[in-house]
């Protein structure tokens, strides 16, 4: 498989990306390899990129977003933070991988049993991971159950899927909200903003359509 080029990524749409992602990750699930040589693609990506995709997801070890879809060099622009939350220079990010690069589509790529979702769920302090946790504290604060405060930890692991589910949300509606440039190609169908998770014990992800 060789690298995306101009001409290639001329003819990916939202629609077309998104296929390409899930049809990697049955790849991934089912312990295949598209054929592609890499070394190949170094020399194929070294005088430009023309990714399809952008994909935001958490920097735990066990969630590269091109091994569980099965991507090469050249085909996503990969955003990885703990949480996969965003902020303004993420956004930046987000409006050059797709304004400027062309990308077609923004995948937020959450996952199960979420240390950072698990640390905002206890409440965790330590130096600067305490702000970064602040940012994902309104998912866990927007999943209303279970009511009893002694489930709403991270012992509860029903209770942190579902905060994770809804830190995808809440990113999705901020980068809409906040990025001006991301919100009108979505629009204007330029572009598709999509949520997804990722389950550590299958390696199958879930689309939130």
């Amino acid at each position: 498989m060789k690298a995306h080029s101009k001409e290639t990524q001329a003819t990916m749409t939202p629609e077309k990306s998104l296929n390409y992602l899930k049809e990697g990750n049955l790849r991934f699930q089912n312990n295949l390899k598209a054929n592609r040589n890499l070394l190949e693609q170094v020399n194929d990506t070294s005088d430009g990129q023309f990714p399809f995709a952008t994909i935001l997801s958490c920097i735990d070890s066990r969630v590269s977003a091109e091994l569980v879809f099965d991507q090469g060099l050249g085909d996503i622009f990969s955003v990885r933070i703990a949480g996969n939350f965003v902020n303004e220079d993420i956004l930046g990010s987000m409006e050059f991988a797709c304004k400027l690069a062309g990308t077609k589509l923004i995948i937020v790529l959450g996952h199960t049993a979420c240390g950072a979702v698990k640390g905002a769920c206890d409440d965790a302090k330590l130096g600067n991971l305490t702000a970064m946790l602040a940012k994902i504290k309104p998912a866990v604060k927007a999943v209303t159950a279970p009511k009893d405060s002694s489930l709403r930890n991270s012992s509860n692991l029903e209770f942190v899927d579902n905060v994770s589910a809804k830190n995808v949300q809440l990113t999705i509606d901020r980068i809409t909200k906040e990025s001006t440039v991301l919100a009108e190609m979505q629009n204007s169908g330029e572009i598709m903003i999509m949520g997804a998770m990722y389950d550590i014990n299958t390696g199958a992800v879930t689309f939130y359509q």
